[in-house]
């Protein structure tokens, strides 16, 4: 069946929340689900659940999987999750969405440069080897804001020893987006001098200097926040919207999060909720045009995202619910996330989005 076709119930999401982080509450979520969908057998579940529970996953797996009957139950733990019902960043809490037979994530060995992985992965896990290998992944890094906290990446229903996992779509087909938050600043400019992780000169200039000129005139009296600051890639052998993050900033040097070439043109850029939020709300249109909706979604949000960025309430979270209502949604918050259009890089403050069809 194509993404241009209409497609029947397939998956449903729940969502749960309580005192403490127990394995009633995981099944709690899974039966919300089960019901939604009016489903007796479950092919898939997409399991969720907050850093409460990452001390010790085992008895919340297995209860998962005598409440299924299967162990086809992927997922990780998070500082944060959401259904398509609320979101939730404080407090013990599980999101499940279930998939009817037939559909669904299955862990995966190998693959071909064109598949689509979902991909799921623990702070200490990320390598550059791996994120090369063949294959198109989004997801996210589970974890909590610091990236030093106790986490868990499962598949198969049991803990992933290696701390990340690829899974191929089964019964599925996918299209998937990103949207990064920032808006260009200035003019592309090039490297004129760098050192190891070190950006020393852009277009001659001290790296602070060039930053001012390129902020709006009524923007330079002040520097914006570090956090909210970035280099976006705009030539050479990466894609145009990679975006580079920067570690510390002093007026002679700029520290990124990878290595800069002399003579590579790149541009700051800023952090703004209004751009990330109009940014969403596009990314997401063209993502379903031409398409019936889809049988479901999954967003891999930024902790340094959601409500905290927007003011209290997520947007992005409110965008899909806008643009897919009823479409049921499993979403977390993490420190960090993947994305086709970045295949080599490990992204933050982002948001990734994917949307399914049946196949």
């Amino acid at each position: 069946m194509s993404p241009l076709t209409l497609n029947t119930l397939i998956a449903a999401s729940g969502l749960a929340t309580g005192r403490a982080a127990t394995p009633e509450l995981a099944c709690r979520a899974i039966d919300e689900a089960r019901e939604k969908a009016g489903m007796d057998r479950v092919g898939c579940v997409l399991l969720f659940l907050s850093q409460e529970f990452a001390a010790d996953i085992r008895p919340t797996l297995t209860a998962a999987a005598r409440a299924v009957g299967s162990t086809q139950i992927l997922g990780c733990t998070a500082l944060g999750l959401a259904s398509d019902e609320d979101w939730v960043l404080d407090g013990p809490a599980a999101a499940a969405l279930v998939l009817a037979e037939g559909h669904g994530f299955a862990l995966t060995g190998r693959a071909g440069p064109d598949d689509l992985l979902l991909t799921l992965a623990a702070p200490n896990a990320i390598n550059s080897t791996w994120l090369a290998a063949p294959g198109r992944r989004f997801g996210g890094v589970a974890g909590d804001a610091t990236g030093h906290g106790p986490y868990s990446v499962f598949s198969g229903g049991r803990e992933r020893p290696d701390g990340h996992g690829d899974h191929r779509l089964l019964g599925l087909e996918g299209r998937v987006g990103v949207s990064s938050g920032f808006r260009p600043l200035g003019r592309p400019m090039a490297v004129s001098a760098a050192h190891g992780f070190d950006l020393l000169g852009l277009d001659g200039m001290a790296p602070l200097a060039a930053l001012m000129r390129s902020l709006p005139l009524d923007g330079r009296d002040r520097q914006p926040p570090e956090s909210q600051l970035a280099l976006i890639a705009t030539a050479g052998t990466v894609a145009a919207t990679e975006i580079i993050g920067l570690l510390n900033i002093e007026p002679a040097r700029v520290t990124t999060t990878r290595r800069l070439a002399v003579g590579e043109s790149v541009q700051w850029a800023w952090r703004q909720p209004l751009h990330a939020e109009l940014e969403m709300d596009l990314m997401l249109g063209e993502l379903a045009q031409g398409a019936a909706p889809p049988a479901f979604g999954l967003m891999f949000s930024s902790a340094g995202r959601g409500p905290g960025f927007y003011g209290g309430e997520d947007r992005d979270w409110l965008s899909f619910r806008r643009h897919f209502p009823g479409v049921p949604l499993l979403a977390l918050y993490g420190n960090g996330q993947v994305s086709p259009q970045h295949p080599q890089a490990i992204q933050d403050n982002a948001a990734v989005v994917g949307l399914f069809w049946p196949h």
